[in-house]
């Protein structure tokens, strides 16, 4: 059933905003059609006239999720300059970030559900995290032939620690992982 003035563009963010809340807090198998739609406030034909699927909206909220995350990235470092990484660790790894389910970032939160797609997928999320990774070894100091592979280590440390740290059920052992990765991290130069 369509609503009485939402325009078709209104209606796919709305879907798209919704399901990327539902996906980073339950992941892929943990919410059905009807719950991405229940959640967005629109039928469950609206999600399949939108995307055609499940798989369909999850590729395009990984995709929104991972271009994010390249356009923020560089508006941290030139508002940060030297000190970006530094910024980026402490939010990344921060309680505000990792308590929060639902707004956690797509590298994250979405990242182990890429595997149990087709190729086609894993291919898009290469392309953006290649990206990603690019995007972080151009703001890193270290000797060029270098950054990339430390840009590499920086975002598995950090989508790996976080993900740790939020499954830890007490906060003295989240804060002991985060705080962990980030001691780390500033000892190889970041």
């Amino acid at each position: 059933m369509r609503r009485k003035g939402v325009d078709k563009d209104t209606t796919r963010l709305s879907v798209i905003d919704a399901a990327s809340r539902q996906f980073r807090r339950y992941g892929y198998s943990g919410v059905g059609v009807d719950a991405l739609a229940k959640s967005a406030g629109v039928t469950s034909g609206a999600i399949y006239a939108h995307f055609g699927s499940k798989a369909g909206i999850f590729g395009v909220v990984l995709i929104a999720g991972l271009d994010q995350v390249i356009t923020s990235l560089p508006m941290l470092q030139a508002e940060h300059g030297d000190v970006w990484t530094e910024k980026f660790i402490d939010y990344y790894l921060g309680a505000t970030h990792r308590n929060d389910s639902e707004q956690v970032c797509a590298m994250a939160s979405l990242t182990p559900e890429v595997i149990h797609f087709d190729a086609d997928m894993q291919e898009i999320y290469e392309e953006k995290m290649q990206h990603i990774a690019n995007i972080i070894a151009g703001g890193l100091k270290a000797s060029i032939e270098n950054n990339l592979s430390k840009a590499w280590v920086i975002l598995s440390l950090l989508t790996g620690g976080v993900n740790i740290a939020r499954s830890m059920k007490n906060e003295q052992s989240a804060e002991q992982v985060a705080a962990s990765v980030k001691e780390y991290l500033r000892a190889i130069g970041c």
